[in-house]
Order: C-alpha cells, then structure tokens, then sequence
C-alpha cells in the first residue's frame, strides 16, 4: 500500500471592482492597506508564493513556493485584479504550476474555477455553461496549459453542472463527503451502499455516471482534517498538521490510499497568521519522509483511476448544510453574531435578479443577432476580450463573430450588450448571499452589478427595468431598522455609485485642480483627452474651464463635454458639467464666467454656472474616493502642520518641568499628554518615510516613548515601517554592490530588535534570499578588500532580517 498525501488550497475573494471604474476603490475596513484583495495578498497569496522555513532557533534558512507542492485553485477574477496590481505574485503562481509538473509526473498543482463564483445549481443553463467555458479559457490563457481539474465555487454540485464540466473535457471535480450519496464498486451486479453522513471512504476517486452517457471523477476531502485547519488551529504548527495528515491512514484499507484535505486556502496566512510556515514546513516533513508521497489529484487520477461509483446529493454545498438554501432562502446558515437577524431577504434578491436577467435575454439576443452570427456563443467567447482587450485582439474578435464589417457605432453597441451579459452573471457571485444582510458589502456589490446591467439596457433600449426590479428588492427587509429592504440600500448605495460620462468628467475637472495631468490621461477605465483648458487665479481662489472628450475603455463609447470648476480655497468648490459646447458658446460662456471670477462676484459665478451648465452641482463629494483622499490630502496637509508645530511648541516649552517631575516620581502633567504622544508618533513616522533614517534619532524617540509610556500608533508606524524597508529592497536590487546602500540598509536593519512592532519583513526577505543566490556568488569569488566588506556587511544585514547565517 503507498500513501499519498494531497492538500488543496482554495484561492478566492469576490469580485470587489467598481462595475463602472473597473477598479476597487479604496476600503477603510482594510487599513493600513488600500483593499481587501491588497491585505489579503499581503498575507496569504504572496506568503504561500515564497514560504520561510526555519531552522531550530527560528531563522529563515530556505525560502520555497507552498504552490509547486500542494493542489490550488484561484478565483480568475482575483488572478485578473493580481496581474494588474501585484504581477510579481501572479507571476510566481504561474511559475510554480509549471514547476509542479516536473514533480508531478507533467500535471499541474493549479485547477480552473467557475469564472465568477456563482453557484452552479442555482444557475440557468447558459450561464452554467459561460460560467464553465470561462473558466476554462481564462486558465488556459494564463497557465498555458488545458485544466484537468475544476472547482465548482462552494463544491456547489449537481448532474446539471457535473455534465457540463464532462462536456468541456474537465476530468475530476472536489467535493465535500457530506455531497455523497451512495456508492458502488464498478463491477457487475454490485449493490450501493448508503453512505450519508460523510460515511464514504475518502482515500480513493470516485466515478460519476451521468444521464449523457458522459462521466467525472470525483475526490472527496477529509472533513475532520480540513475542519481542523480551518477552526481548530491546526496551523499553528506544522509539524502537527503533518502528523495529522500522516496518521490518517488505515492499515486495514488494501489499496494505495489518499489522504487528501481541501480548504479556503486564505487559512494559509489570513485567518491564521503565519499559516503559510505551518503549511511550508508540514510539506517539508512529508516531502523528507520516504514513507509517504506528496501529489495532486491529477497525477493520482492517473496513478488510481476511480474502482467506484459514487451517487451524489443533487444540490449540495460545502458551506451550507440545506443543499444550497444559503443562497435563495432563510434556511438558518450564516456567519453568526447576529442574534435575532435572519436572511429571508435572500429569496426577494434571487427572484428580483432571476426576473432581471431573464428580460434582459430576449433584449440581448434580438439586438446581439444584427450583429453577431450566434450571440450566445459570441457571449462564450467573450472571455477573450475581457482577458485582452487591446485592440487587436478585440478586432480579432469582431471578425470571428460579427455578421459582417462593423462601424464603430455598431461595435459600441454589441460590447454594451456583450457587457450587459457579463454583469448580469457578475450579480450572481455567490458571496452577495452567504453573509447575513442585505446592506452588507458583498451583497451591496452583487446588486450594484445588476444597475450596472439596468443602466446598459436602458441605453440599448429605452427600457425602464429599474423599476420592477426595485418593486421586488422592496420585499427584500434589511436587518437594520435605517436600511429598511432592498430599494432602500438600492438608493443608499448603489445609486450613488452609478457612474455617468457627466460624473467622470467632474472628477476629471476637480481633481485637475489638484494635479497636473498630460494631455491625455487614463482615470481608471477612462481615456480622457484635453481638448482646451482655461485657468485663472485670484490668491487662494481658482477658476477652471475646459473642453474634454471622454472614453469608456470597456466599450469604446465616447463623449464630449464642457466643464466650469470654481475653487474658492480649503475644500469649498463647485463644478458644473455639460454636453459640448460648439466653439463660439464655449469662448462666450467662458468670457463671462471670467469676467465674474476677476470682479470676485462667486454669487454671479455661480448664477452664470447654473445658466449654462444645468443645476446640477458637483463637489469634492463626487470624487472617486482614492482621488477625494488624495485631494483631501493636500488641503489637509498645511492644517497637520500647524497642528504639529502647535504641539512641539508646546511640549519643548514645558520638557524641562515634565523631566522635573519624572525625576521627583511626582504626578504626571496629565493634559500635556497628548500633544506628546502626536509629537512623538509624528516624528518617528516621519523618519521612516523620508529617505534617510537618522537611527539614533529613532532610538531616541523609541527611548522617550517607553519612559513617558507614550502609547505608539502602532498600525500607522508599523506599515510605514514596512514601506521603509520595501524601498531599501527595491533600490538594492537594482544596485546590489552599491557600498553605501548597503550601509544604509544595514543601519535601518539595525533598528528593528528596538522596535516594540511586528513588521512584515517579506518583501525585504525575499530581496535578500535573492541576492545571496545571485550577488552574493559573484562577490564571493573576488579577492579584493572592497569585496571582503561587502560580505561582511550583507552577512550582518541577513542575520538582522532572521536569516540563519553561518559565522566566519
């Protein structure tokens, strides 16, 4: 009997994007990091990409890839938004699947996914075949290879989708043990036996047998084991975790068995810190003990091909213990700590979208067939654009699917359809329901993709299909008493998210008075071309108009727009948008307002603003949020100031008595307090963010810190920390034999045992493990003194960031 080993990692986040910016806006609940997907990268997908394993006294003495060793899946739309926002980390995933398959007999450790996390049973058909062809296109597109395997998004399962994963050549599928059924051997005349309860046998594949004729592999994970990794703390030590996973072996069984465990793979870092270590070094010990094999399920498909058929729950999920109630009704899952909240708003939502996307069909497929041979396999192939939507490539697509040569209206109208599709299965993500309110951000995010495909049927059309959908979002009630149901969260905030070509226009002319841009620049999904510009200035006041022309990247769509901006100092402005104006009203409009601006008449500014640009205003409120807090930034900048120099003064005038009274252990003078506290967490993150960090001036600041038992900004400090040293390592490896930023390195380094912080020294770790690859070889033949000292140096530099270093 051999005993393989195979641990799965389920890689996701919702989409989190601005349907209309095609971006994720920054997200408070995420500081000190700008989103979600930002800190969950920071702490698990980057981590797992290059795990520390350690030695006996704690050091780093290898750094490894946990993805070329254990079986993954990513959700595409966080592969999509990686790529773009962190391509190294995306690239090293990439890299350890092609890694994985010289390990693993040339199959691969990554798996494909349902495109956009909907749940499958729950799914019409075409959407479950988009969703799965999808899927399969995005993974082929980047990993280069076909998937053998596909995870259906919460082991969501039924013959419907199982069929559809055979169909498109899928081979094996993971799911819960709770999902089976009844089981078989695949002999003649062979009895099923009940196995409900997760009674079945997970150590060996099973062999679906669908109504086509067609079949899928199935694994079932061991539940105690993942649930001990995802609840019970199994990470904290990974020599635990692989004790467990090499006990759960029985002698009795004859055949080659399969221990397999499969999990939300943020466990590996996020829910538990330090998680990806415990997995590194739980891979390491199997890996070294010749008793026992480290695979992945494709491989051991092909090594164990299934000897039993297995029935499974028609409509089952890993997460919900009702089939799949937890995304259509109150069936009593949810995430807990809400005592007397229930979710019966999840069965409004799914009727009030189900009705949605079935009149938004009809709409599609009459106006998509004018121009596009077959719309529904059109909509399939979408997925080449929405991967690559450089021009090129979108011509490549017109030619394979249109009717015939398209005029650039008629192109901009099919890709507003084929994204009106898009956003209608986009509403379907399966976390808008797994939570526990309707006014919640996952929730919130599903709906605002359903405006996003309201807003482009009425451009196509005319239609109004706002109304009925918000008539049925109003059965939908909200747990808290403000929010009331569905239409109201509809109009608290998603409303005020839906974007138009007036809204990115203002922003372009607010934010312009705040930064200088080319005169073509992008704004998220936005191309915006300056077609005139007039500014005026009067002290702190400021007086803006212009001519833009604005396009929406995603669907080519153009506009050309007037703008008027009055800045009147601090944050009061006001900004007036309009359709273009021809050449001499614009001139005309723009001598009048600024005639007023010079007369220093704001009443007739405004007045000539309503006249010519309609009454609707705009303000700094009408930002897009990550430049409303960098414009806010800037106002705010001169105001932190004073309030610094306010404070110094203040505690230099009153040092000498504050020391007098330390020395005669009297009272503390309480109210000076916090003038010293912002004082001194003002300084020091201040010397980690210029570019020189004076260290005994830090270690002075630290010293006076802990006498005064000043209380450290320790989530401000700590990142700016971080950012400090990620500096230092990008400029070092551009300039490794750079002898005084090595010196300068060493010197922050050696601050880091004072620090009273928990830092995240990743970036620099992976910097140094880098360079003691490739610089470090290189130095090291050289005889010269110069060369002796950088050793020396970049020796202490490892030994300050936790590298185990050998002494000379």
């Amino acid at each position: 009997m051999k005993k393989y080993i195979c641990i799965h990692g389920h890689f996701y986040q919702p989409p989190r994007e601005n349907p209309w910016l095609e971006a994720i806006e920054m997200q408070d609940s995420a500081f000190p990091y700008h989103d979600w997907n930002e800190r969950i990268a920071f702490e698990c997908y980057a981590p797992n990409a290059r795990a520390r394993l350690l030695d006996g006294e704690g050091r780093i003495e290898r750094i490894v890839s946990n993805y070329s060793r254990m079986s993954f899946n990513f959700g595409p739309t966080l592969l999509m938004w990686m790529k773009e926002k962190m391509p190294d980390i995306h690239t090293a995933i990439i890299e350890a699947d092609e890694k994985s398959r010289e390990r693993f007999s040339g199959h691969g450790s990554a798996l494909a996914q349902g495109y956009n996390h909907m749940i499958m049973p729950l799914a019409n058909a075409r959407d479950k075949q988009t969703q799965v062809l999808w899927g399969i296109r995005d993974f082929e597109l980047r990993f280069g290879r076909k998937p053998e395997g596909m995870w259906l998004p919460e082991t969501a399962a039924d013959e419907d989708s199982l069929d559809v994963l055979a169909e498109h050549g899928i081979k094996f599928t993971i799911l819960s043990p709770f999902q089976a059924n009844r089981v078989r051997a695949l002999t003649e005349n062979a009895e099923w036996l009940d196995v409900n309860g997760a009674k079945i046998d997970p150590s060996i594949p099973y062999l679906v047998k669908l109504k086509s004729g067609r079949s899928i592999a199935v694994f079932f994970y061991d539940a105690p084991i993942a649930q001990a990794i995802a609840f019970e703390k199994l990470l904290t030590n990974g020599e635990r975790l692989a004790s467990r996973l090499k006990g759960a072996f029985d002698d009795n069984r004859p055949h080659d068995q399969l221990v397999n465990v499969a999990t939300d793979g943020e466990s590996y870092g996020h829910h538990f810190q330090y998680g990806d270590m415990g997995l590194a070094y739980a891979l390491h010990q199997i890996e070294n003990d010749e008793n026992f094999h480290l695979t992945v399920y494709a491989e051991h498909l092909e090594k164990n091909p299934p000897t039993h058929e297995v029935e499974i729950h028609q409509a089952s999920a890993w997460s919900c213990s009702h089939g799949v109630g937890r995304w259509k009704e109150n069936c009593g899952c949810n995430s807990g700590g809400h005592a007397g909240w229930n979710q019966e708003w999840r069965q409004p939502l799914r009727a009030a979208l189900d009705q949605l996307r079935d009149r938004l069909a009809p709409l599609y497929e009459t106006q998509a067939g004018e121009f596009l041979k077959d719309p529904w396999r059109a909509r399939d192939k979408y997925i080449e654009v929405i991967f690559d939507r450089s021009p090129d490539n979108l011509a490549n697509f017109f030619k394979e699917h249109a009717t015939r040569p398209l005029n650039e209206t008629e192109q901009i109208t099919t890709l507003r359809l084929l994204e009106m599709q898009r956003h209608a299965m986009l509403m379907y993500t399966s976390c808008g329901w797994f939570f526990d309110e309707i006014s919640g951000l996952e929730t919130v995010q599903v709906i605002q993709y359903a405006a996003r495909a309201i807003q482009l049927a009425q451009e196509l059309s005319g239609q109004n299909l706002e109304t009925d959908f918000l008539g049925m979002l109003e059965k939908a009630n909200s747990n808290i008493p403000e929010n009331q149901n569905g239409r109201v969260v509809y109009e608290k905030f998603v409303k005020p998210a839906i974007m138009t070509r007036e809204k990115v226009a203002a922003h372009y002319a607010i934010s312009s008075l705040f930064e200088s841009y080319p005169e073509e620049t992008r704004i998220y999904s936005f191309i915006v071309k300056q077609e005139d510009r007039k500014l005026f200035t009067s002290g702190q006041a400021r007086l803006a108009i212009g001519r833009i022309k604005v396009k929406f990247e995603i669907t080519q769509a153009t506009a050309s727009l007037t703008y008027v901006v009055v800045h009147m100092g601090g944050h009061n402005l006001d900004c007036g948008v309009r359709v273009q104006l021809d050449e001499a009203d614009y001139e005309k409009t723009a001598d009048e307002l600024r005639q007023a601006f010079e007369r220093a008449d704001f009443p007739e500014l405004i007045r000539l603003s309503d006249r010519n640009f309609s009454t609707l205003h705009y303000s700094l409120r009408n930002l897009f949020q990550d430049e409303q807090r960098k414009v806010l930034n800037q106002i705010l900048a001169a105001t932190r100031d004073e309030i610094h120099n306010t404070y110094r003064l203040l505690t230099d005038r009153y040092s000498p008595l504050t020391r007098f009274l330390e020395d005669i252990h009297a009272p503390r003078l309480n109210a000076l307090a916090p003038a010293v506290e912002f004082v001194l967490n003002s300084e020091l993150r201040k010397q980690f963010e210029n570019g020189h960090l004076d260290v005994e001036r830090v270690k002075s600041l630290l010293a006076e810190g802990q006498t005064n038992k000043i209380d450290l900004d320790k989530v401000d400090l700590t990142y700016a920390v971080k950012l400090h040293f990620d500096r230092l390592s990008d400029e070092l490896i551009k300039s490794p034999e750079d002898p005084d930023l090595l010196q300068r390195f060493l010197n922050s380094a050696s601050v880091l045992p004072d620090l009273p912080l928990e830092i995240n020294l990743w970036k620099s770790q992976n910097a140094y493990d880098w360079l003691r690859s490739t610089a470090l070889p290189e130095i090291s033949k050289r005889p010269d003194e110069k060369s002796k000292i950088w050793q020396d140096k970049f020796s202490a530099l490892g030994g300050h960031l936790g590298f185990h270093v050998e002494k000379n």
